[in-house]
């Protein structure tokens, strides 16, 4: 028989790890833990599987427990599980991107082996992530008795764990937020600064996407470093120059961005690859 699993939370990435679990047999999903009845139904329907709970006092025992719950409430969670049911030798994991599995310290005080697991993915639409779940990355760390058992879980459902260091779990979610939000705030300098020069929005992205898929596909494909193009990877300081007081003069919020990314450029043109 599959072991059981509590899900405590019913957000999205708790919703399609339950279903899909429940899906393959992975683990048997015995209860939602929400503070809604609503919600909870609303989660166990989308599973497909699992009854519902609305205090930690209606919790049975579980081998595995999933805190689905906001960082915010990750360590009130893993305190009032704690409280709740016997945890010796079970398993705790949360699914944050930006903290790590200390967090869980009253579950490990009260003898659960804890881990966090944090799917490398947007969960806006949970129906279609499901469906299309397969090649997921997911960030772990634990402890080495609980990655054991997840591992071999997450690949069971077509997802790809990928090992990280607990102690940098804040820089490695940061990755994600370079490799996305921080993107878009770049692309959406050079819209403005194509604006800037007359040029209707719609057309600046027609400019803009061909260079920005470019340089994407390159770095994907050569590496930053050997992707990087441009005057600061030609040398042309006076350009880059002439740039920063022009960009700086038209708007002095995206001079000091503009200004800001010169140095880490020069840095990346330095390891650059010689020809």
């Amino acid at each position: 028989m599959a072991p059981v699993l509590n899900l405590i939370g019913a957000g999205h990435v708790g919703r399609v790890f339950g279903r899909l679990w429940a899906q393959q047999g992975i683990f048997h999903i015995q209860q939602v833990l929400t503070r809604s009845a609503a919600s909870a139904q609303q989660a166990v329907d989308f599973i497909g599987a699992g009854s519902v709970a609305t205090a930690y006092a209606q919790l049975q025992p579980a081998t595995v427990h999933v805190l689905a719950v906001g960082d915010d409430q990750i360590v009130a969670a893993s305190e009032a599980l704690a409280r709740a049911v016997p945890l010796k030798d079970s398993i705790v994991f949360h699914c944050s991107g930006a903290l790590a599995s200390d967090q869980l310290r009253a579950a490990r005080e009260a003898g659960a082996l804890v881990a966090s697991v944090h799917p490398i993915r947007s969960f806006a639409d949970p129906a279609a992530v499901a469906a299309q779940f397969s090649g997921t990355f997911c960030g772990i760390e634990g402890d080495d008795g609980a990655l054991a058992v997840l591992t071999p879980a997450l690949q069971a459902i077509g997802a790809q764990p990928v090992t990280i260091n607990a102690s940098a779990k804040t820089v490695y979610h940061a990755a994600a937020v370079f490799a996305s939000n921080y993107l878009v705030t770049v692309l959406d300098a050079a819209l403005r600064a194509y604006q800037a020069a007359g040029i209707p929005e719609p057309v600046a992205r027609q400019l803009a996407q061909p260079l920005a898929s470019e340089s994407m596909a390159n770095v994907f494909r050569l590496g930053a470093a050997a992707a990087l193009s441009g005057p600061i990877a030609r040398g042309d300081l006076a350009t880059v120059a002439r740039q920063q007081h022009a960009v700086s003069q038209w708007d002095a919020d995206t001079g000091a961005l503009y200004q800001s990314l010169v140095g880490p450029t020069t840095a990346l043109a330095a390891r650059k690859p010689q020809k």
